[in-house]
């Protein structure tokens, strides 16, 4: 299909498939994909949208996501048979998270159901934040607004944490008590027990280094003294015997080896002595370590200091959690004091747009044949932060002049909302400055005059936009600069772009039924603005 950039008529008769065209769209635009998506199981199923996004400053959401901006782009959606989907923007593989940003700033589709959203107050907020140009002053409210929640969260979880720590008070404090007393030290059990194997085994080490040093040292049958005879006698030999010098040469090597481990048997056996004192003071202290690390259920003297830290910092959340809690108080107080003012200054917008958005639906209901209907959006304190502001937003509606204003959803009739969304619509999408809206039978429940002035209003739009009007209506269907028809042949649904000939035939088909006289023929030829 190639749409016209300004009004589009789609007319068919009730199911015929009009409805495929919103199927694709919306999956185009990131809609979940149903099993129904496809007729043929055998066969994938590839949507493809090519949008004119130049002038929409739409090149930062481009860059965000990481995709080439075109000002002709392409987005292409593809569903295999098993249901399977893949979703491209310029030939950019995307996730649907991605296409429903995008989508979001492309159009604006409202279907037929959605007359209901006049009962939905965040629908109610948006549409006159929008028309407020408080958008983004909310969007930075809301953000002030999470961090708040966030930290009174936090708040709660500290106080329940000080409240269980405090129950344990006095045991954690007993086991603080243990730890500190214990002073354990990292590496410390190693140390203990190497040392502690030495003084178990001190009289047998001493007499070990004692017999080496008697081997290494005795006068005459010393090692030292036999092997420095044979050095002196090798070395004596001069050039008689050349191989003497190596072998005296080796010998001095090994002679200096054993003169420093007889320095070292020296050092360790003067050192080591028997210590019944300190043997005792090491067993205690290697018992106690285990004994705790079997107290608390670990293995090692790392994980027992662990446990150590861990009952220090619980018992550190009462000693100071008292300041901590004092400190989070004092934060959220000032969150709150910030997001109460930025809400009044959302209050102030949305109370000077309520007067302006009024007036205008009010007047665009008289042009609708609406005379006496009043219509009135009260922003009202909630007496509470909400996510949005401090404001609840209430449209208030009365078709006849003499009646008290009452919510909207609650009186008006099915043709009184088409009329307050359209005008609605008709205002916000002035704002919002959206490539395309796409109207669904928002004409529903409507005819006449009216349906000829909610034609009027609807064209008026697409001299701005894009627009995309499925209707049932002959008044509303006659504005359209192109006019598309929707058929049925047997199971095959079709879309062709009428000619003026074939433009006349459907409008008075819409005027007289199924057979076409030659006065609906007639009066469809005047609604297109020249005789047939």
């Amino acid at each position: 299909m190639e749409l016209d950039p300004h009004l589009n008529i789609i007319t068919g008769e009730t199911g015929a498939g009009k409805s495929i065209l919103l199927g694709a769209l919306g999956l185009l635009l990131g809609n979940k994909n149903d099993s129904g998506t496809t007729g043929d199981a055998s066969c994938s199923c590839v949507i493809e949208g090519v949008f004119d996004v130049a002038g929409y400053g739409l090149e930062e959401l481009f860059e965000r996501n990481d995709l080439d901006y075109e000002e002709q782009t392409v987005i292409r959606r593809m569903i295999s048979p098993a249901g399977k989907s893949r979703a491209f923007v310029n030939d950019v593989p995307v996730q649907l998270a991605t296409l429903r940003e995008l989508g979001a700033h492309l159009i604006d589709i409202h279907s037929q159901h959605q007359n209901q959203v006049l009962a939905d107050e965040a629908f109610r907020v948006r549409s006159l934040d929008m028309l407020a140009g408080a958008t983004e002053t909310v969007s930075e409210y809301a953000g002030v607004y999470g961090d708040m929640r966030e930290a009174e969260r936090e708040l709660q979880r500290m106080e329940a944490e000080a409240e269980t720590v405090r129950r344990d008070e006095e045991w954690l404090r007993y086991q603080v008590a243990e730890f500190e007393a214990a002073a354990l030290r990292e590496g410390e059990l190693a140390e203990a027990e190497s040392e502690l194997s030495t003084l178990e085994n001190a009289d047998r080490i001493v007499e070990a280094l004692t017999s080496l040093r008697n081997a290494l040292d005795a006068d005459q049958i010393g090692v030292l003294e036999q092997l420095g005879v044979s050095e002196n006698a090798l070395t004596h030999l001069g050039g008689s015997y050349p191989r003497g010098a190596e072998m005296a040469a080796r010998l001095h090597s090994v002679v200096s080896e054993l003169k420093d481990i007889g320095a070292l048997a020296a050092d360790e056996s003067d050192r080591i002595e028997s210590d019944p004192e300190r043997l005792q003071r090491l067993t205690e202290r290697v018992n106690m370590i285990y004994s705790m690390c079997q107290k608390h259920r670990v293995s090692t003297l790392e994980e027992l200091m662990a446990v150590g830290r861990s009952l220090s910092e619980r018992l550190d959340v009462i000693t100071h959690g008292d300041e901590a809690l004092s400190m989070q108080r004092e934060r959220i107080a000032s969150l709150r004091r910030e997001c109460a003012e930025r809400a009044a200054v959302i209050r102030k917008m949305r109370e000077e747009a309520s007067r302006r958005v009024s007036a205008g639906v009010a007047s665009m209901l008289v042009k609708l044949g609406m005379p006496e209907a009043r219509f009135e959006v009260v922003v009202e304190d909630a007496g509470e932060l909400l996510p949005t502001g401090g404001d609840r937003i209430r449209f208030m509606f009365t078709a006849n002049g003499r009646m008290a204003l009452q919510p909207v959803e609650r009186v008006a009739s099915g043709g009184e909302t088409s009329r307050v969304m359209l005008a609605l619509k008709a205002m916000l999408a002035e704002r919002s400055k959206l490539p395309t809206i796409i109207f669904d039978e928002i004409d529903t429940g409507v005819s006449g005059r009216i349906a000829d002035a909610m034609g009027e209003i609807i064209s008026s739009l697409a001299q701005r936009m894009q627009v995309v009007d499925i209707t049932h209506l002959p008044q509303v269907a006659s504005k359209g600069d192109t006019h598309f028809v929707v058929y049925k042949e047997q199971s095959r649904t079709n879309i062709v772009r009428l000619d003026r000939a074939a433009r006349v035939r459907e409008i008075a088909k819409m005027l007289s039924g199924s057979t076409v006289t030659d006065a609906a023929l007639s009066q469809a030829a005047i609604l297109l603005g020249g005789a047939e």
